[in-house]
């Protein structure tokens, strides 16, 4: 859900200011990054001010796999993720498993067992 948060399409339940203020907030980030694009990439997304979202996708894709590994290369070793089998093998998984044997993994590779964030593209209330 990290995903449709930074992309803005989040079904977010919860309180309603905590929403608008992470939103807010995203949008000061996307401006600011915006700022530093050369002239050609700005604009290519200033149609999209002032909310960035083509600018906010882009980022995404470009950066789903680092944040995915920012979020779990610290996790300890009996942290749970709802993955219970690696890498087709049918056995449990070891640690934080990201499959590295696995070349190319991720999104167009046809191998998503590295990044979970294949669920990008599934609307968020099919997950």
């Amino acid at each position: 859900d990290i995903g449709d948060i930074v992309r803005g399409k989040d079904l977010y339940r919860g309180n309603s200011k905590e929403k608008d203020n992470l939103e807010k907030k995203l949008i000061e980030y996307f401006k600011e990054l915006h700022k530093h694009l050369d002239q050609k990439t700005k604009n290519h997304y200033t149609k999209d001010d002032p909310y960035y979202y083509k600018l906010r996708e882009d980022w995404w894709t470009a950066n789903r796999a680092k944040v995915w590994e920012a979020i779990t290369c610290k996790a300890n070793d009996d942290d749970k993720y709802f993955r219970k089998t690696a890498c087709g093998t049918g056995t449990s998984t070891h640690k934080q498993c990201r499959c590295i044997d696995k070349p190319n993994a991720g999104k167009g590779s046809g191998n998503v067992s590295i990044v979970p964030t294949y669920f990008d593209y599934v609307p968020q209330y099919l997950r």
